[in-house]
């Protein structure tokens, strides 16, 4: 029943990240290691297309953007399993790749992700706020070691 109530918590965490927005309130580690925070549609100033596809790649892989730039990411599935894209730091991202092989068959759906089964498309709208690079990968297990992953550089 502990590990249960655990990993139940531990599920709520990404939820409980982007409840509290950004505040200003956040010290330089974590700004360090923030992905960004969600956007609005209002503020978009370009839209980038990515493919997802059963070659368990990203197409493109490698995203450029300026700092403060709000992009929308149009997701299309062109493959028939289900895949999702995920933005995030490497830590964060390592930290739900194991939740999800703990468990599979987790639904979610977070501002930063977009998971879409063979076929489908959808959204994500991303506020990029300081330079560096962030990653993006498919999170359902066995997809990121496969190679599905890529990354944004900020400038």
């Amino acid at each position: 029943m502990k590990k249960i109530l655990t990993l139940l918590l531990l599920s709520l965490l990404p939820s409980l990240s982007f409840a509290g927005g950004d505040h200003g309130s956040h010290n330089e580690e974590e700004k360090a290691l923030s992905a960004g925070t969600p956007g609005y549609s209002a503020d978009v100033s370009r839209t980038v297309e990515v493919e997802m596809s059963d070659t368990m790649r990203f197409s493109p892989s490698q995203i450029k953007v300026e700092v403060g730039e709000t992009i929308r990411f149009s997701v299309k599935n062109t493959g028939k399993l289900q895949h999702e894209l995920v933005i995030g730091n490497t830590e964060k991202l390592k930290a739900h790749a194991q939740m999800m092989r703990k468990m599979p068959d987790m639904q979610h759906q977070e501002p930063n992700m977009v998971s879409l089964k063979g076929g489908q498309a959808g959204d994500i709208i991303w506020t990029f706020g300081q330079a560096g690079n962030v990653d993006f990968a498919c999170l359902i297990p066995g997809h990121w070691e496969a190679g599905m992953k890529g990354k944004v550089e900020i400038k």
